[in-house]
């Protein structure tokens, strides 16, 4: 998936909309013309890669307490969605593969491993695994601060994307390829920390970039021309309004 302008990637689905990482977000993304859907995933205690931004349920859900303390079965009891509006009452938690399922022939994804197996035994390979059963790891690209997770993931399938993402308060230098880790094929960097020089050094080093969370136009803007590979954002519509998206 190259298309001849950075990547439109809809941060937890077109959340400026719709509640965080439910159907009603994605579904939206998917209309505004999103390449790539992003969400977080965490295990639950039946060890179900699950669709969430936090560890624990309190802000974006009718539940309590953390996800891995709950099976599948029971958040998929809680309602998603009317923390955000009551007219989103009745969203639920997905799990990975029903995300899969549903949106595999429609779009891509951007999965982020919120911990690697220091946290979650074995999440890297059942991520991994579901990508590859759903046939989209040419679609796909796996995110993460957990550095040693994306490690995982390469053993795992040395052939699928995975993009060391960046703390806002990283102290960079200008060649961006110094500090990028061993099991990266890319950098996901935050929006404050991108420079057009960061952005040349990458390019010329064939390194793929992914910046997150941009909302601003005129910053958008920038950043198509500087070449980014990809562009997070809660509005994807807004995005792809640009005039390169024309």
């Amino acid at each position: 998936m190259r298309p001849g302008r950075p990547l439109v990637i809809a941060h937890r689905g077109a959340s400026a909309y719709a509640p965080e990482n439910t159907l009603a977000a994605f579904e939206l993304a998917v209309e505004q013309g999103a390449d790539m859907l992003e969400f977080d995933v965490h295990l639950s205690a039946d060890d179900q890669p699950v669709v969430i931004h936090d560890e624990t349920l309190g802000r974006t859900t009718s539940g309590a307490g953390r996800v891995r303390d709950h099976s599948l079965r029971q958040l998929k009891r809680l309602d998603a969605g009317s923390w955000r509006d009551a007219r989103f009452r009745g969203q639920r938690l997905q799990s990975l593969q029903e995300v899969l399922e549903r949106f595999r022939a429609r779009i891509g994804f951007a999965v982020e491993l919120k911990a690697g197996s220091a946290v979650y035994p074995g999440i890297e390979d059942r991520v991994v695994s579901l990508l590859e059963i759903y046939d989209v790891v040419d679609r796909a690209l796996v995110l993460s601060f957990d550095h040693a997770a994306l490690a995982a993931v390469a053993r795992s399938n040395p052939g699928l994307a995975r993009a060391a993402l960046l703390e806002p308060r990283t102290r960079l230098p200008e060649n961006i390829t110094a500090v990028t880790p061993s099991g990266a094929t890319a950098v996901g960097l935050p929006a404050r920390l991108v420079t057009e020089q960061r952005v040349r050094a990458a390019r010329a080093a064939d390194l793929d970039l992914y910046i997150w969370t941009v909302n601003d136009p005129a910053r958008m803007d920038s950043l198509i021309e500087w070449g980014v590979r990809g562009i997070i954002t809660d509005r994807p519509d807004v995005l792809r309004s640009r005039p390169r998206f024309a």
